[in-house]
């Protein structure tokens, strides 16, 4: 199999620290994309000897590696010691996260790597790095979209105990409603069914939660409900009229959703907005959850955690999640 290869996120957070963590206890099979000079300085807090470290310009030169050698591809300009404090993000440092990204996105296009892994970045360094093009950066989800010219894609989140998919992502909350559209929930449905079926689920059940409380309470407290999610889950029970395994129901209100699906009667939940989804993943699965994007044509998952910087620098960030995205990664691109 190729390899994978890991964004390390912002320098100045705990991605270096949890990317080479997690490198450490899978050392067979990741390529991190990164800056070196980060990574020697905070490889002892992990327990990785810097001198294990080798930069390589292709993934391809990673086979050719002494044993127990850990392949760095720098893709930027090695960061000078101003841009390395932890929890001191700055220009150069938002630049670099982004770049870090192109790289591996360019890996894994041109066919070298398997499948990207996404450390934690700041949206807001990124957007004030200077690049033109990190102006309109808002997230991993929608940049890969843009620039792997997919299909609309779906923002997801799994763990063993929870899985739920976002019909929107990244906006402010006044404009959810009206971008709840029922192309939009057909999509999150759809994606994160085949996602279960991916995952070898064989008969997965998904529960698609309202927008408005108690799901709209009969049109008494809005009718997103009967509008557009009612009419997408029928769309989607059409899609998968073949594969009569396949079981939608909604809309259901979202606190019970979530409570049903934890207790195991579905496997799936598709949220209507961000912190709808968020707030009972990070409540359930925190540390063990990982971020996917449905319907790019590639792999990508990440940590379902931010940068950290409280934390950076000190050695303590809890790997956990990093390793749960690389398994996934892995299982998605067999």
């Amino acid at each position: 199999m190729k390899p994978i290869v890991i964004t390390t996120g912002c320098p100045s957070g705990i991605g270096p620290e949890v990317a080479l963590a997690a490198v450490r206890r899978v050392p067979k099979g990741l390529v991190l994309v990164g800056d070196i000079a980060t990574l020697r300085e905070r490889s002892p807090l992990v327990g990785v000897d810097p001198n294990r470290l080798r930069e390589i310009a292709r993934v391809a030169d990673s086979f050719k590696m002494p044993r127990g050698a850990i392949a760095v591809v720098q893709a930027s300009a090695v960061l000078a010691g101003r841009d390395r404090i932890p929890g001191k993000p700055t220009k150069a440092t938002g630049a670099a996260q982004l770049a870090f990204i192109d790289r591996a996105l360019g890996l894994v296009t041109s066919g070298e790597a398997s499948a990207i892994v996404t450390g934690p970045v700041n949206k807001k360094v990124i957007v004030n790095s200077g690049l033109v093009r990190a102006r309109r950066f808002r997230g991993h989800t929608e940049y890969l979209e843009e620039h792997t010219g997919a299909s609309p894609v779906t923002m997801a989140f799994w763990s063993e105990k929870l899985t739920t998919s976002l019909v929107t992502t990244h906006l402010p909350l006044a404009k959810v409603a009206r971008a709840i559209t029922i192309e939009g929930v057909l999509r999150a449905t759809v994606h994160v069914a085949d996602l279960m079926l991916r995952l070898g689920v064989s008969a997965p059940k998904v529960v698609v939660s309202g927008l408005n409380p108690h799901a709209g309470e009969g049109g008494l407290l809005g009718r997103e409900e009967e509008r557009l999610v009612a009419p997408a889950i029928a769309l989607a029970r059409a899609h998968f009229k073949r594969n009569r395994q396949v079981s939608i129901s909604g809309p259901v209100p979202a606190e019970s959703a979530f409570r049903l699906a934890a207790s195991g009667k579905f496997d799936a939940v598709v949220a209507m907005y961000h912190d709808q989804a968020t707030i009972p993943m990070k409540l359930i699965g925190f540390g063990d959850a990982v971020n996917v994007t449905l319907g790019l044509p590639i792999v990508r998952t990440s940590v379902d955690h931010g940068t950290g910087y409280d934390r950076a620098g000190k050695g303590t960030a809890d790997a956990s999640g990093m390793l749960a995205a690389i398994e996934l990664a892995r299982r998605l691109g067999k």
